[in-house]
């Protein structure tokens, strides 16, 4: 009759240190994309026509079906500098860099994290396209093509994500070099 017990113990202990070692947190036990490669997308980019000045915002989201990444920095020929910035609680901050979520999405859209286009060379016009660099810690150079938008153009974040917008998308790196067409669709 101890036998049965004892055995189930046994059974039970062993099923429960296996469970362990693969709930540990090691990143080495799982078998998650966010120990792979990033795999990004980027659409919804817009730039709202600026109303004069030499400064102009830009908007766009990331989508990464692999892991993690960081966006670093971005430039562009349009503007001598252009800078991260997040806004919270209406107070504008400038950014070092903005992790993309391994499996997730990192939006830039108004009211939050934004690009600041800075010392423009010359100011966009609604209807112009303005080539965009952006550069991530491993996924290299995506140089996405930015449509200026109507200075009032402000697509809901849903809406956005379901947009085809216009974006010519090329991937550099030291091991690869890729280029896409996105559908190009007028708003």
């Amino acid at each position: 009759m101890r036998r049965v017990p004892l055995a189930l113990g046994a059974t039970v202990l062993a099923a429960g240190l296996a469970l362990t070692a693969c709930g540990s947190g090691d990143p080495s036990a799982s078998a998650s994309s966010s120990a792979g490669k990033p795999t990004l997308k980027v659409d919804g980019a817009f730039i709202p026509a600026p109303a004069g000045g030499d400064m102009a915002a830009g908007f766009f989201i990331v989508h990464n079906s692999g892991g993690a990444d960081t966006l670093t920095s971005v430039s562009s020929s349009i503007a001598q500098q252009v800078t991260l910035h997040t806004t919270k609680d209406g107070v504008m901050k400038e950014q070092a860099s903005f992790p993309v979520p391994a499996d997730g999405e990192l939006d830039f859209e108004r009211g939050a994290n934004h690009l600041m286009f800075e010392n423009l060379k010359h100011t966009p016009k609604e209807g112009d396209k303005v080539s965009v660099r952006l550069h991530f810690a491993k996924s290299g150079t995506v140089t996405v093509t930015f449509p200026v938008k109507a200075a009032t153009y402000n697509p809901t974040a849903k809406s956005a994500h379901a947009s085809k917008s216009s974006a010519h998308m090329s991937m550099s790196s030291a091991h690869m070099s890729m280029s896409s067409h996105a559908s190009h669709t007028s708003n």
